[in-house]
């Protein structure tokens, strides 16, 4: 049985990644994020804090441990906070990166780092694997600098490029797409959204199971982890309403550019998922039956 360290596990994909470790029992699970342990369940795994920017931090908890595998879902991915706080942006998503992969060098450690489709400018999408990274935002340059640091390295990584991530956690720090347009539209709220922007939302739990399907095959190499439907942004939101009977005339089509938005989005991405589907057994969910488990958990939570 392998040991897998998470790091970021206080977020969406990390609680998640805790979910499926403890349901299926493959692996044992450390878990490590800033701060105390988020996650309502706190048995059946080791929970440490764990700053990633600080390298001691990172080397004193990844010694102790000796994992297998390392899964890095912990990044700075508000893209226009990155765009006005670079320093801070580049010390979360390069530099700890940096010191991530110089560590599992040292241990031989597989390192699993998340990416994203805003590495591309979104003019020929959708991409594979090996299609020519374009940013046009700080935080894309960010990601697509670890990406190159990973490459460059000597230590066994696999770089998981996704793509909006949807879902429902305890305590989330954050909101995601669909929760706000749910709740924007159940309290009766106008909301503009654009209709010049296409991408494939992923269901939180899947991009998980990739997470664990590379982790348990020693996958290395480039793969997407997205979800299997392309559309705009505005017609994912119109399928949110749909879903829940929700008041789609509150929905206002805008353009991109009328945002004004600190960084630039790129138009159309979506990832071709053949190499994932064949390689790994990946198998994403419909937008549909994705927002399905998500109404399924919060009839739960209630």
């Amino acid at each position: 049985m392998k040991t897998i360290l998470v790091t970021g596990s206080n977020g969406l994909l990390g609680q998640k990644l805790t979910e499926r470790i403890l349901t299926i029992g493959d692996a044992k699970l450390i878990a490590t994020s800033v701060g105390p342990n988020r996650n309502p369940v706190i048995e059946g795994y080791t929970y440490a804090e764990l700053d990633i920017t600080v390298e001691a931090e990172s080397r004193q908890i990844i010694s102790k441990y000796k994992p297998d595998v390392v899964i890095n879902t912990a990044a700075m991915t508000n893209v226009d906070t990155c765009e006005k706080e670079k320093e801070l942006c580049r010390k979360m998503n390069v530099e700890a990166v940096e010191y991530l992969i110089r560590i599992c060098e040292e241990l031989d450690i597989q390192l699993i780092h998340l990416s994203t489709d805003f590495i591309f400018d979104g003019e020929a999408g959708p991409y594979t694997e090996d299609a020519e990274p374009n940013p046009v935002s700080f935080y894309g340059e960010s990601k697509l600098a670890a990406e190159d640091l990973l490459k460059a390295s000597s230590c066994r990584w696999t770089i998981l490029r996704t793509i909006i991530v949807y879902g429902i956690v305890n305590d989330m720090s954050r909101t995601n797409i669909v929760l706000w347009a749910k709740s924007a539209l159940e309290k009766g709220d106008p909301i503009n959204v654009v209709y010049d922007q296409w991408r494939m939302p992923t269901l939180a739990e899947d991009l998980a199971d990739c997470c664990m399907l590379a982790a348990l095959k020693g996958a290395q190499g480039v793969y997407n982890a997205s979800g299997k439907d392309l559309m705009s942004i505005v017609e994912l939101v119109e399928h949110v309403a749909d879903f829940w009977h929700l008041d789609k005339s509150l929905i206002n089509p805008i353009s991109s550019d009328t945002l004004k938005q600190p960084a630039r989005r790129p138009k159309r991405t979506g990832f071709i998922l053949d190499k994932s589907m064949l390689e790994l057994g990946y198998t994403p969910r419909t937008f549909k039956e994705g927002l399905a488990v998500v109404d399924k958990q919060l009839k739960i939570k209630r």
